[in-house]
């Protein structure tokens, strides 16, 4: 596709295409600012479109118009607790930028509907920490509703194509049901829904979608509706500026050359560094890999070198949005969040021992990778299964009861009919993993688990099979064959980067905010610290603080910022 001259000038410059950038733009544009968006890749959405597609938004307009009790108060309760029992989170979750997500959040929600968009309330999906204060069973979580990806046009080739569960019109709280459609009537329900609306959808000449799709395609519809112009294949070489201020950016082109782009502010809204390999070893934790990551290609971290250059201050650098993620010799990479959570499964390090609650979230269950390997081998740590979880659940992206010949081929999935046999191809402890299943099975039996606590929190059960009884989490290992295959501590995308305040300002190594330029989304340090509260945490706050970005700028009388 054919892209139009690149503007001279803006008032506003917005770096990067994901849910950041977008929600940026649009806001920017409905505050009659001039607004131009640009992508490094040669596709749009960022993160957000391989994604479920939520945003965590606590007291958001969708669960006030349904009754569900919550309020400002709840929110800052919650995040109090989550965020600093977490660990020193520092500057980037100060009181004033939590203080700014909890009351711009919900404004934002709003204005995304009032630009179009069609959200949903993301039902059931509990918070991480729901026992907490302020801690919601419900869920905070708004998704975009079921989109046609045809109404995008010829903009449709240039969504990027996401990667949880592909061409699947699912949606984030149906996946819990489906994961058990052979086990339950209801979780056979849901499959039939879904399937119907694909079909539907097919019947109709639509291109049904949900999850990062459908959010994600709705907002590229609303900019491309108003005309917001959006470049691909222009990366961010370097950030210009005068005086003390940036006043634009120098853009690099494939073939290695450059333009200049004026503007009264830069937005950078480019992502993390999950696929530099140099910064991922400058900044830890170790052992680490771009190998591991699940986030898009053109997570690099430009922004925030960009940033660094002009005096921008970073903080959190060390964190990401941890995954337990596996990858096949082909290169093949997937997600181990709903299987673990199953009965019949424990993940265990090379001492065969288990070291963390498997149904905890997928970011308390990297951080736990880590933690372990400080004292005991455990990169990669195993995931070892029997032969009742393989038939009736499934296993990254493999299917029940589809065990491909290939992957045992390949050495990926170690097969084994007895334990010791299993731990010797993996190369654990024979002696520790026999008594670790011993006890496990005893506690399954029981239906308590004593170590670790699996089962009892609500997050727990919300990926379940509710027929195990009598914890629908915990299920014995002793159906022979048993399985295993690695597990690593990758990433949806790093989440520590530039420090900002709480108009998402670039803050410098001096304390103070340079003026022109603002951060949004991975490139920026999180607002929640060390945590990761409930479903679409990283999303929701990078809309939040994009749209922060935008009415601080266009709020500027004098148009410094």
């Amino acid at each position: 596709m054919t892209q139009p001259a690149l503007p001279e000038e803006t008032d506003l410059l917005v770096v990067g295409s994901g849910v950041a950038g977008m929600t940026g733009a649009l806001a920017a544009f409905a505050a009659g600012l001039r607004t131009v968006v640009v992508e490094k890749t040669d596709v749009l959405g960022g993160n957000t479109a391989l994604s479920g597609g939520l945003m965590w938004i606590p007291n958001n307009p969708l669960l006030v118009e349904d009754g569900v009790a919550d309020s400002a108060e709840w929110a800052h309760a919650y995040l109090d607790s989550v965020i600093d029992g977490g660990g020193d989170p520092g500057p980037a979750s100060s009181r004033e930028r939590r203080a700014a997500f909890i009351s711009q959040g919900p404004k934002m929600i709003g204005f995304l509907r009032e630009q179009g968009l069609e959200l949903e309330r993301c039902y059931g999906y509990s918070d991480y920490y729901p026992e907490n204060p302020g801690g919601l069973p419900e869920g905070r979580s708004v998704r975009g509703a079921t989109f046609d990806l045809r109404r995008l046009g010829p903009m449709r080739e240039r969504l990027r194509a996401r990667q949880l569960f592909p061409g699947v019109p699912i949606h984030m709280e149906e996946v819990s049901p489906a994961g058990v459609a052979t086990r339950t009537g209801h979780g056979a329900a849901t499959a039939a829904r879904i399937a119907g609306r694909a079909l539907g959808g097919l019947l109709r000449g639509r291109r049904v979608d949900g999850l990062g799709a459908s959010l994600m395609g709705q907002l590229l519809l609303a900019l491309t509706k108003r005309g917001i112009p959006l470049y691909t294949e222009l990366g961010l070489r370097s950030l210009v500026s005068r005086e003390g201020r940036v006043t634009g950016a120098e853009l690099a082109r494939p073939d290695g050359t450059t333009v200049a782009v004026r503007a009264r502010a830069v937005l950078l809204a480019c992502g993390g560094f999950s696929h530099n390999e140099a910064m991922r070893k400058e900044y830890g934790p170790h052992p680490s890999s771009t190998e591991w990551t699940m986030s898009n290609p053109g997570d690099t971290g430009d922004g925030i070198t960009a940033a660094q250059a002009i005096g921008g201050a970073v903080a959190l650098m060390d964190e990401a949005i941890w995954m337990g993620t596996g990858q096949r010799p082909d290169g093949t990479r997937e997600m181990h969040v709903f299987d673990r959570s199953m009965p019949h499964c424990i993940v265990v390090d090379s001492s065969g021992r288990r070291f963390v609650n498997e149904a905890t979230d997928y970011s308390r269950f990297g951080r736990a990778i880590y933690a372990r390997h400080e004292r005991v081998p455990a990169v990669p740590s195993w995931f070892v299964l029997d032969s009742r979880h393989r038939r009736r659940y499934s296993l990254g992206d493999i299917l029940p009861g589809v065990t491909p010949r290939s992957l045992l081929g390949n050495g990926y999935l170690k097969k084994a009919n007895t334990l010791e046999g299993l731990a010797a191809a993996c190369g654990i402890d024979p002696a520790g993993l026999r008594d670790t299943v011993r006890r496990f099975n005893a506690m399954a039996a029981a239906g308590r688990d004593a170590d670790f606590h699996r089962g009892e929190s609500y997050y727990d059960r919300y990926f379940s099979d509710p027929r195990v009884r009598p914890n629908p989490n915990l299920g014995a290992i002793d159906r022979p064959p048993f399985y295993a295959v690695p597990v690593y501590p990758g990433d949806v995308g790093t989440c520590g980067g530039l420090l900002t305040d709480e108009h998402a300002r670039v803050v410098s190594t001096s304390g103070e905010a340079i003026p022109g330029v603002y951060a949004a989304g991975n490139c920026s340090a999180t607002v929640m610290g060390r945590t990761y509260p409930g479903a679409g945490a990283s999303i929701g706050a990078a809309a939040a603080f994009a749209y922060i970005a935008a009415n601080h700028l266009a709020g500027s009388a004098s148009g410094s910022a």
